[in-house]
């Protein structure tokens, strides 16, 4: 019998995993209104739910949706927030989905000033000044910036209602930088790089120039000097995104096209027009895991992370091809699990399959091009 190599077995696994199934990389009307359904199906179901919570006395004690009258759905207040944000940028993108009306009715219920203003208490108050740092609150970023795309008058009324969360996000952003003096490099939650991207998007796309000269600043001094990340270390168990890929697809914001390519020729030397980053996609053991599930997350991380990588890159650099090699894998294997039928998956990835697939590949490029 033949025995396979790590590297060789992994592929073998991911094969197995998609069977015959290769989904288009690409989001048709049948599909969008396919994942709509998913996060209509979780933004308004409370439980179950994984508060992250600090009890400063026995009133703090409250149901979800008395916490977070927006945001209470999908498992967690992220997931919440960035169903919403799939929802806006779905409807945006296409106002003619067959979900189109429901979506409407969703985000005219939950984007009300009433909810916006109990969720501003909450970020405000003195106990929760790390909740949801800074993950959920580049999401929320994310959320507000594509309401503030649309020209539908819908949408910009709640936008409107919702910046009161916007503006204390934003200052709770800028006084957290100045303090942050490490980077955290995690593939879950508080990964610094991955934030500091989705909301220097966000500052670009309403012109919040004040915050967009805070996170370059800070990108260059958290990621600017850094060499050789270990990308063969990745990925930890329980990973949704890639410390290394995150931090690239960052610095492609931040730095000009030349600039950026001399960078990540030290970042990642690795990679070379014959020599890939050696990247396989993960494989999920167990989709009930909500943990372990994560892995189907980071295929469809890694692939906009790559498919960005390349995007920063002068047009003619040879890198680009093998970029974008690995970032189609990983579309591939990340798009075939997202309706496995199981809640744990199924009330995320939507989002980020979304994310993926309605990149243009030069969104939140560096403003020196």
């Amino acid at each position: 019998m033949t025995r396979l190599s790590g590297r060789a077995c992994a592929v073998a696994l991911v094969a197995a995993a998609l069977g015959a199934y290769a989904p288009a990389q690409e989001l048709d009307r049948a599909t969008a209104d396919r994942f709509s359904r998913l996060a209509l199906s979780c933004v308004g179901r409370e439980y179950p739910n994984k508060p992250e919570h600090v009890l400063d006395g026995p009133a703090d004690l409250k149901a979800p949706q008395a916490l977070h009258p927006a945001f209470f759905g999908c498992y967690d207040w992220h997931s919440s927030v960035h169903g919403h944000w799939m929802l806006a940028r779905l409807l945006r993108l296409d106002a003619g989905l067959a979900s189109a009306a429901e979506i409407r009715g969703v985000l005219g219920s939950h984007l009300t000033e009433d909810a916006a203003a109990a969720e501003t208490r909450y970020l405000e108050a003195a106990p929760n000044r790390t909740f949801e740092r800074p993950y959920g609150w580049a999401w929320l970023l994310q959320l507000s910036a594509e309401l503030a795309r649309s020209d539908d008058p819908s949408m910009k009324s709640w936008r409107a209602k919702l910046s009161p969360v916007e503006t204390a996000v934003v200052a709770r952003l800028q006084d957290y930088l100045p303090k942050l003096t490490r980077p955290v490099r995690s593939g879950v939650h508080p990964n610094t790089a991955f934030a500091l991207g989705l909301a220097l998007d966000y500052a670009r796309a309403v012109e919040n120039r004040e915050l967009e000269r805070v996170i370059a600043a800070r990108a260059n001094f958290y990621f600017g000097q850094d060499r050789a990340c270990p990308v063969a270390y990745e990925p930890s168990g329980e990973d949704f995104l890639s410390p290394c890929l995150a931090e690239a697809d960052l610095m492609r914001r931040v730095l000009a096209p030349r600039d950026f390519a001399a960078w990540l020729k030290k970042f990642l030397p690795a990679l070379s027009t014959r020599h890939r980053l050696g990247l396989v996609p993960a494989v999920v053991s167990d989709p009930t895991d909500p943990k372990l599930v994560h892995l189907d997350g980071l295929n469809l991380s890694r692939a906009w992370m790559l498919r960005g990588m390349a995007a920063g890159l002068p047009a003619k650099d040879r890198r680009r091809a093998a970029l974008l090699a690995a970032a189609d894998a990983h579309a591939t294997a990340g798009l075939a699990r997202v309706t496995s039928g199981n809640y744990e998956g199924e009330h995320w990835l939507a989002s980020f399959a979304v994310y993926l697939l309605t990149q243009d590949g030069t969104q939140g490029g560096s403003s020196h091009e």
